[in-house]
């Protein structure tokens, strides 16, 4: 494999059957991820992420950022949430959604964020954020909102906390594509490790958690050594150009987020051409007789190694001195 790029083997098969008439598209379900940055000094920010476990049928050992699914609770004016930073109206016009589907997606971000890495986007009031969220009273809360046992709201509620969108940014959006069994409207979004706050492996979904600056990722990804799906790599490549977080969260206000959907087409030949419309470097050809998939010969080819960010190799969320 030229690159750590996610195919699942069955792809060519549904591919067809869509092509066919034989398989409709799922409705997507609304989800939010989030890009957890830190600055590193000259070397630039570094992005949290988190590998998916091996064993999972679905990306299994691939490496993604927090998120998750939108809780429709999320979306309900009671209990109310308490909001700091843009309005839902100035949520709902840069989201392209109404106002209680963005707080709900807004909701999503932070909540994932805090039940995958254990990082929390709130405050005591709307200029302040929560320390250190490690301990057990906090732990319970974390689980109490994985298992859908209480809502965001009232979490936030009855710890007297204000959620802080202004610590957010959108970045893009992606959907994924028609042919999948289980289909995600995903909105990414950009925010900064808050002072006094370290990530940890929460998740069940995750065997292992890495802080990497973007261009060290992107380089792994392209050694096969980090397996990726191609929103994972397009964010990251995006994330280059800038020297800091607060630089990317300046950016963000300019991003399109138009959606990105995959297209799929057959040629005459029966080979099945996969693309991400403004990603030409994920297109894949897939043989008619093969049903495996092989770069596309305008694919670039894969860079030169270069050296691992030392804060990250070899680390996991266990080792209480390292703030991954």
């Amino acid at each position: 494999m030229a690159n750590g790029q996610w195919y699942p083997p069955e792809w060519p098969a549904r591919i067809r059957a869509l092509a066919d008439g034989s398989l409709t598209p799922v409705p997507p379900r609304r989800a939010a991820t989030v890009m957890l940055l830190r600055d590193g000094g000259a070397a630039g920010p570094a992005v949290h992420l988190l590998r998916r476990r091996t064993a999972m049928a679905f990306a299994g050992g691939a490496y993604a950022y927090p998120g998750g699914g939108v809780d429709p609770r999320d979306a309900d004016p009671a209990p109310a949430v308490r909001w700091a930073g843009p309005s839902r109206a100035a949520w709902a016009a840069r989201l392209g959604v109404d106002g209680p589907t963005a707080q709900a997606i807004v909701c999503a971000a932070v909540r994932e964020t805090f039940e995958e890495s254990g990082v929390l986007l709130a405050g005591p009031d709307p200029h302040t954020v929560v320390g250190d969220t490690t301990g057990d009273d906090w732990e319970a809360d974390r689980a109490a909102l994985v298992a859908r046992e209480q809502t965001f709201a009232e979490f936030l509620g009855r710890r007297g906390l204000v959620l802080r969108g202004d610590l957010l940014a959108a970045w893009t959006r992606w959907i994924t594509p028609e042919f999948e069994p289980k289909r995600y409207d995903t909105w990414f979004f950009v925010a900064a490790l808050p002072a006094g706050q370290r990530t940890r492996n929460a998740s069940t979904e995750a065997d292992r958690t890495v802080w990497a600056r973007p261009e060290d990722a992107v380089a792994g990804y392209e050694r096969g050594e980090y397996l990726m799906m191609p929103p994972t790599v397009a964010t990251l490549r995006q994330l280059l150009p800038y020297a800091s977080a607060a630089e990317v969260l300046a950016a963000a206000a300019n991003r399109d987020l138009t959606p990105v959907l995959a297209r799929a087409r057959i040629t005459d030949g029966g080979e099945v051409v996969l693309s991400w419309p403004g990603h030409e470097e994920f297109t894949k050809r897939i043989a008619a007789d093969a049903g495996v998939t092989r770069p596309d010969p305008a694919e670039p080819a894969s860079q030169e190694p270069v050296p691992a960010d030392p804060a990250s190799a070899g680390r996991t969320p266990s080792d209480p001195k390292d703030p991954a």
